[in-house]
């Protein structure tokens, strides 16, 4: 929920002011929202009801739930960018409109960024991550469109455990699935028996049968403690980019430790990020590798990558340092170059922040395009 309304913020500065300077963090817990960071705009935002829109949509519209959208309190404080990172970030300083259209942004942070595609799915992602996002897509549409599943609540987690043989998803050994509900409906409590179905027969095997990997030795663990009644911000407090791995690949592979919501293109901790899926993703639907995790390191103020890093895990068709030179000099990574390659200065943001930022096919993610794949394979 913090990293959806991070990301809203940033959605509304963008669309009226592509140029927007964001980083914007938010911080949850019982009855309140609070919005902070650093934002410089040319755009007028009104944070409270920003905020209060994304609590809306998501479904908190009753304190039962943990939090009210249209009682909660909003407290808002937002300054603006340091002018020490701006003048790194801009070759051009001032802020006429002239002055930014012809800006070439340089990078507004150091770090070291990865991104990994490989061939366990057709999304080129690893499949215990993707196989629990699909189920969470499937919960979510089961509790907004279906009358009979009124009583579950907008918190849920899921875990899925893989059974692998030489690298081969071969068989789903377990899932855990909590999801809050409410204790009663019309007076009829709701007992564990009808949740476990409930999420067994609408919600995991709908989303997951496709796979061919579920079977009776499959273990479901659905809601483990018997109950999950208190949840959102009542049982536990949220905070902007608490959820990294989530956000990207599920623990396998790298991640250079920076958040991605509520922070514009031109933070490379997003952008490259996006960037590396992008080239991982090409390099494996080329046929190149199997798996392939790439590195790339900035340093604030600079045009250029101060290192870029290809690991194919030994299954490459070339030497990984060999394809690594030609795509260095086949692709433009610096921030500008990832910005224009990407379209990245639009608002299309607030939908990375829930169901993971790679893997999904949605026009808007553009870092998820195949349109790299003849160029990878006329360098070799």
């Amino acid at each position: 929920m913090a990293d959806q309304i991070s990301d809203a913020v940033l959605d509304t500065c963008l669309a009226d002011d592509p140029y927007s300077r964001v980083a914007c963090e938010v911080f949850i817990s019982r009855g309140f929202v609070l919005i902070g960071g650093e934002v410089t705009t040319e755009a007028w935002v009104n944070f409270e009801e920003v905020g209060r829109s994304v609590v809306r949509d998501i479904g908190y519209t009753n304190a039962e739930y943990g939090i009210d959208a249209n009682s909660m309190a909003v407290f808002v404080s937002i300054g603006q960018q340091s002018p020490d990172l701006a003048a790194g970030v801009n070759e051009r300083a001032k802020r006429n409109s002239k002055a930014r259209r012809n800006h070439a942004p340089r990078a507004g942070d150091q770090g070291m960024m990865f991104g990994y595609a490989c061939n366990e799915t057709k999304e080129y992602m690893p499949a215990p991550i993707m196989f629990s996002h699909s189920i969470l897509m499937q919960a979510d549409a089961l509790r907004r469109k279906d009358k009979n599943y009124t009583w579950l609540r907008p918190d849920a987690k899921c875990q899925v455990t893989i059974l692998y043989e030489d690298s081969v998803p071969k068989h789903i050994d377990s899932v855990v699935l909590s999801h809050q509900h409410a204790d009663s409906i019309q007076g009829k409590k709701i007992t564990h028996t009808t949740i476990k179905k409930a999420c067994i027969d609408h919600i995991i095997y709908p989303a997951l049968k496709h796979t061919g990997l579920l079977n009776k030795k499959t273990a479901f663990h659905i809601n483990p403690t018997g109950r999950f009644v208190i949840g959102g911000p009542s049982a536990d407090t949220g905070l902007t980019g608490r959820k990294i791995i989530v956000d990207t690949y599920g623990g396998v592979g790298g991640h250079g430790g920076g958040a991605f919501s509520g922070k514009d293109p031109s933070k490379v901790d997003r952008s490259a990020s996006y960037f590396a899926r992008y080239i991982a993703k090409n390099v494996v639907a080329a046929g190149l590798a199997k798996k392939c995790q790439i590195q790339i390191a900035y340093a604030v103020g600079e045009e250029k990558p101060v290192s870029f890093y290809l690991d194919s895990a030994g299954t490459g068709v070339l030497p990984d340092e060999q394809l690594s030179k030609n795509i260095q000099k086949t692709l433009d990574m610096s921030p500008a170059g990832i910005i224009q390659t990407l379209d990245l200065l639009r608002p299309i943001y607030q939908d990375t922040a829930v169901y993971g930022h790679f893997g999904r096919n949605a026009k808007n993610f553009t870092w998820e395009k195949l349109d790299l794949v003849k160029t990878l394979l006329s360098c070799v």
